[in-house]
C-alpha cells in the first residue's frame, strides 16, 4: 500500500512543525507539504497532491472554513481535517455541512491523529468520540426542545435511513453491508444515492442532515 500523503496547515510555526515531527514517526506517513494559511496550501495543492490534509480553522488571510469550502468545490478527493481549539457544536456542525471529514481539538494525543487520518481515508469521516457525543447530544436537545425539524424535499428511504444511522457510528461500507446483509457495493450505492438526493458534499454532510433530522 502506497504512503499517506499529508499536509500540515497553521499559522504556528511551533504547532506545525510539532505536529509535522510526529506524523513524520508513523512509517505510511508521508507529510509532503506545509503551509501557513488556506492561500498558500490551495496555491501549493496546484503543483503536490495530498490525501489529506490536517487544517487549522483560525488563520490570516484565508481561514479553515473558508478554505474548505473551495477543496469542496475544487478538490473533492481531498481529506480535510480541522484542527481547533473549539469544541462547541456551532463549529463542529457548520464545518461537517460544507464537507470537512474529521474535527479534532488540538489537545488531543499524537494517537488520535493517527486513528483520524486513517479514518477519514477509509470511510470518509471521523469525529473524535468526546467531539462527537458533544455534538449530537445539544444537537438533539436543541431540536426536542425547539421542536424543529430540518426542512427538506427528498425523502429518503427506510433502508437508505438504516445506512446513515451507521455511517454516523463510524463502520465502514463492509461493516455496514454485514450488519444488514448487504453487498459493500449496494451499501455504498445507497450512500451515493443519499447525497445525491440531499445535495450535500459528502459523508460529513448526510451525519449532518441525520443530526438536523434527530436520526442519530
Amino acid at each position: 500500500m502506497s504512503n499517506i500523503r499529508i499536509a500540515v496547515v497553521d499559522d504556528h510555526s511551533l504547532f506545525r512543525k510539532g505536529m509535522i515531527s510526529i506524523l513524520q514517526l508513523v512509517p505510511d506517513f508521508e507529510v509532503v507539504m506545509e503551509a501557513t494559511n488556506g492561500l498558500e496550501f490551495l496555491h501549493k495543492l496546484q503543483q503536490t497532491p495530498v490525501d489529506v490534509v490536517l487544517m487549522d480553522l483560525q488563520m490570516p488571510q484565508l481561514d479553515g472554513t473558508k478554505a474548505t469550502e473551495i477543496i469542496r468545490e475544487k478538490f473533492p478527493q481531498v481529506k480535510v481535517i480541522i484542527l481547533s481549539m473549539h469544541d462547541e457544536d456551532k463549529y463542529i456542525l457548520h464545518l461537517m455541512e460544507i464537507g470537512a471529514n474529521g474535527y479534532l481539538l488540538k489537545d488531543n494525543d499524537p494517537e488520535e491523529v493517527e486513528k483520524a487520518i486513517r479514518k477519514v481515508i477509509e470511510t470518509d469521516i471521523y469525529f473524535s468520540d468526546f467531539v462527537s457525543k458533544v455534538m449530537l447530544r445539544k444537537m438533539t436537545r436543541k431540536n426536542q426542545q425547539e421542536n424543529k425539524i430540518f426542512n427538506y424535499k427528498t425523502d429518503i428511504s427506510d433502508r437508505e435511513k438504516e445506512v446513515l444511522v451507521h455511517i454516523c457510528e463510524g463502520l465502514t461500507t463492509t461493516e455496514i453491508g454485514d450488519i444488514l446483509s448487504l453487498s459493500p457495493r449496494t451499501v455504498e450505492g445507497h450512500r451515493l444515492r443519499m447525497i445525491e438526493k440531499l445535495g450535500v458534499k459528502n459523508t460529513a454532510g448526510l451525519v449532518a442532515f441525520a443530526i438536523k433530522n434527530n436520526l442519530v
